[in-house]
């Protein structure tokens, strides 16, 4: 069993935020892979089948077109020309609505399914299935029946939350662990030898976990389920640290590992079962001393070709002008220094959706915008990092900026969820004992996509302090407080003093397990894309805003004495200049890649 997961549209070993080629990405150098695996199954006499594990369609530019516009969706074309056998969705995948993820699957040529969400209204078809069986003659025994394998299909039930009211009212969701215990049992007495679940779930964080995100452990321990691809969380398995007693596979992310299960079989009385098997993931690039990608396998050609169309449009819609910045904006220093890229889609946001404020309950509020950054390392590696120059901006600039599809969302909330929201924002950080020095400085655990900083206040991060909220969203430590001084045009924010929040969908639907802002009054504005706010705003058709103008909101409380170790991209060196003399001192890069910096608090 061969499988990929998060492709998020890599299709070609491409940056296109960046317009350079990136050996370390791209369903087109698994391509290789595949080939390769496929091969070496005919020579073992074993039955082979590729399967994928959702958020393919979206989350790079080569995903951006129009159903039907520019003919089938590149994913689908790829999937036609790898020959895939099955594939699951994930929650990315229905970002675009119901209607469009229609659009791209009328060219998927294999089955492909989700088998906890369901249609609520008995006359919706929907553009999936909740199941598939496959069938495959096991070489070199002609004599006996095939294999049939069932496919069940499982993404985070919080997939209708993310993607806005339309989604909720035409689906209903199901648990992860529940809806597979059921089918594989099912998929089992239908007769089916063996049953791969394909999970777009991954490993829950410990403290306070959301198994209903999270789900790969309680899932992997169903009985009649033979072996997992898992996904959602970008990591790779197996790993040195969790164990299963079965095969599990987690194949990174962006096309960067090809996920192989092997599966020993034995035929009995009572048809074929699994006799032991075993997991492994295979990465098309490895790491250099100085963090440069070096490619193990080469794109495939005749793949390469079958894009090439849609490549060179992507090429080109990305090259268009877009606009100028004066300045040179970057996501190296996002954790501990401004951030010159949120500051400017915090005023497109405000710019955006304050004509509109008028005639609602915001009217007469103050507005604040909240921007967590899009890219900061982290699991995607040490150059998924904002780097644009000064000058003029193209359209790549644009995404580079703002790499999700979110629309933008007005939310109202008093200044009590306001200091919950940042706290829960700050739980990025680790907690730092006074007076040390070499402890890191952010959580590892923690996504940076949570990290959001609200501009219009006023306000200091106590490292030092333990976080409020889990990762889960769980209140932890009630009495905790990492938000020091908050304050608005300089006076106390008070408890039940109320203001306006730009946001994006993804935040206000309580994404990220923020919690609070599940209760937060949303306000019924028109459906704008982020990335179209900043658009118009780099390019003056929305007015300057006044939230430009503001200091930058947040900065780290100081900590006399103290030192931690702050984690960026090596392309951070070329911009220390930035930074205040004696802030940081470098001290190298790390085996992943990284540049380690030492960070005076």
């Amino acid at each position: 069993m061969l499988a990929t997961t998060d492709l998020h549209c890599n299709l070609l070993s491409h940056d296109y935020y960046a317009d350079r080629p990136d050996p370390a990405i791209g369903l087109s150098r698994v391509a290789s892979l595949i080939a390769r695996e496929r091969e070496a199954a005919a020579r073992e006499g074993a039955a082979c089948i590729l399967v994928d594990n959702g958020d393919g369609f979206q989350g790079s530019p080569l995903g951006d077109i129009i159903p039907g516009a520019e003919g089938p969706h590149p994913l689908a074309r790829a999937f036609q020309e790898l020959e895939y056998d099955a594939a699951g969705l994930g929650n990315h995948d229905f970002d675009f609505g119901l209607e469009a993820l229609a659009g791209i699957l009328k060219d998927v040529d294999c089955p492909v399914l989700c088998s906890n969400l369901t249609a609520l209204q008995p006359g919706l078809a929907l553009p999936f299935a909740p199941l598939a069986v496959l069938e495959r003659q096991v070489p070199g025994c002609p004599e006996l029946p095939p294999v049939r394998i069932g496919l069940v299909s499982v993404l985070p039930p919080q997939t209708l939350a993310w993607c806005g009211a339309e989604l909720q009212a035409q689906l209903a969701a199901d648990g992860i662990a529940e809806t597979a215990a059921v089918l594989a049992r099912r998929l089992k007495e239908d007769g089916c030898d063996l049953v791969l679940a394909l999970a777009h779930t991954g490993l829950a964080v410990k403290s306070g976990a959301d198994l209903s995100e999270n789900a790969l452990e309680p899932l992997a321990q169903i009985a009649e389920i033979d072996a997992v691809v898992a996904g959602h969380t970008h990591l790779t398995l197996p790993d040195k640290s969790h164990a299963f007693d079965k095969p599990v596979v987690m194949p990174g992310a962006h096309g960067s590992h090809l996920g192989v299960i092997s599966l020993d079989l034995e035929y009995g009385s009572a048809g074929w079962r699994a006799a032991g098997g075993s997991a492994g993931v295979l990465p098309v690039a490895q790491k250099a001393p100085d963090g440069a990608a070096v490619p193990l396998v080469p794109e495939a050609p005749g793949f390469a070709r079958a894009l090439a169309a849609d490549h060179a449009r992507t090429l080109e819609r990305m090259r268009q002008p877009a606009g100028y910045s004066s300045v040179a904006m970057h996501s190296y220093f996002t954790f501990f220094a401004p951030d010159r890229g949120l500051s400017l889609v915090g005023s497109a946001q405000a710019a955006a959706v304050r004509p509109l404020l008028p005639g609602t309950a915001a009217e007469g509020l103050p507005l604040l915008s909240a921007v967590a950054p899009c890219k900061f390392g982290g699991r995607s590696g040490p150059q998924f990092y904002t780097e644009i120059a000064a000058g003029k901006l193209s359209a790549r600039n644009i995404a580079d900026l703002q790499i999700f599809p979110n629309e933008l969302r007005v939310v109202t909330v008093s200044g009590t969820q306001l200091q919950d929201w940042l706290e829960m924002s700050a739980g990025l950080f680790s907690q730092v004992e006074p007076g040390s020095a070499g402890q890191p400085l952010v959580d590892p655990q923690r996504a940076g996509h949570n990290f959001d900083v609200v501009f219009g206040l006023s306000y200091r991060i106590d490292v030092s302090q333990p976080a409020r909220f889990s990762a889960a969203g769980e209140r932890i430590n009630p009495e905790a407080q990492r938000i020091l001084g908050l304050s608005w045009n300089g006076q106390p924010v008070g408890p039940t003093q109320r203001f306006a929040v730009a946001a994006n969908s993804y935040r206000v639907s309580g994404g990220g397990s923020f919690r609070m802002l599940r209760e937060a009054e949303q306000l019924p504005l028109p459906p704008m894309r982020i990335r179209g706010a900043v658009r118009d705003y780099i390019a003056g058709r929305l007015p300057a805003d006044p939230l430009a103008e503001a200091p930058y909101p947040w900065r780290l409380a100081p900590l006399p004495g103290t030192r931690a170790v702050a984690v960026t991209g090596p392309g951070a060196a070329g911009f220390l200049e930035e930074l205040p003399a004696g802030l940081v001192e470098l001290r190298g890069l790390n085996s992943g890649g990284f540049l380690h910096l030492d960070l005076k608090l």
